[in-house]
């Protein structure tokens, strides 16, 4: 079962349109092949991007038009740091790239999971200079348990960051993992394309969308 509910206030979840749900519909289906799911993967990771940037402030920036009027526009002036949890989270750097208008740089993670366990190992984390002062944004398409995503959060809190300064964006959160994740880290914002409140017995979202890094990168046997 799909839901459209957010979980606290600092969630946000799309709106369940027919667009996205043409797009959700795509990535879902087991026939699609790597091209089509990478080339709609980006759709919809610049969906959410656009939410979780609508979400930092903006300062006031008048412009001429061409026709001589006066435009009293904005300007993106929060810097913002894209911390990857690969592999499966560089699929949306790109979407970030595209669609913040303002100061951008990455940063990465690499969590592996026991696949017997589900419990999350961390192996690797490196960010640029000054990320304490940024907006980071944590990406990773899939949020199941939250143990993963938990430990991101820990690592990224542990080098300075304010928690109140930390976006999770997503393309598909599990029940469980949602209520995880917002439990733990109250400031944390959250954003993501769509609620699954299924997990199955070895713990992968369902209906979910299956592995989605072999889907992505073509690594599916």
């Amino acid at each position: 079962m799909v839901s459209a509910k957010p979980t606290t206030g600092r969630v946000t979840v799309l709106p369940q349109d027919n667009y996205l749900r043409t797009l959700m519909t795509i990535l879902r289906n087991s026939e699609t092949d790597c091209t089509k799911f990478a080339d709609v993967v980006e759709r919809v990771s610049t969906l959410v991007m656009a939410a979780a940037l609508n979400l930092l402030p903006t300062e006031a920036l008048n412009v001429k038009t061409p026709t001589g009027a006066t435009f009293p526009g904005a300007v993106a002036s929060t810097e913002v740091c894209g911390v990857s949890i690969l592999r499966a989270g560089a699929s949306m750097e790109n979407a970030l790239r595209r669609t913040h208008t303002g100061p951008l740089c990455y940063g990465k993670i690499l969590i592996q999971r026991d696949e017997s366990t589900s419990l999350p190992t961390h192996l690797y984390s490196k960010f640029p200079q000054n990320v304490t002062r940024k907006a980071v944004f944590i990406l990773e398409p899939m949020l199941a348990t939250g143990g993963s995503a938990c430990m991101a959060v820990d690592i990224i809190k542990a080098a300075g960051v304010p928690e109140n300064q930390i976006f999770f964006i997503n393309l598909v959160a599990s029940r469980k993992g949602l209520d995880t994740l917002s439990s733990r880290f109250p400031e944390l914002r959250i954003v993501t394309a769509a609620v699954d409140e299924n997990l199955t017995a070895s713990n992968h979202i369902s209906p979910g969308l299956g592995d989605f890094g072999d889907r992505f990168y073509g690594t599916v046997d």
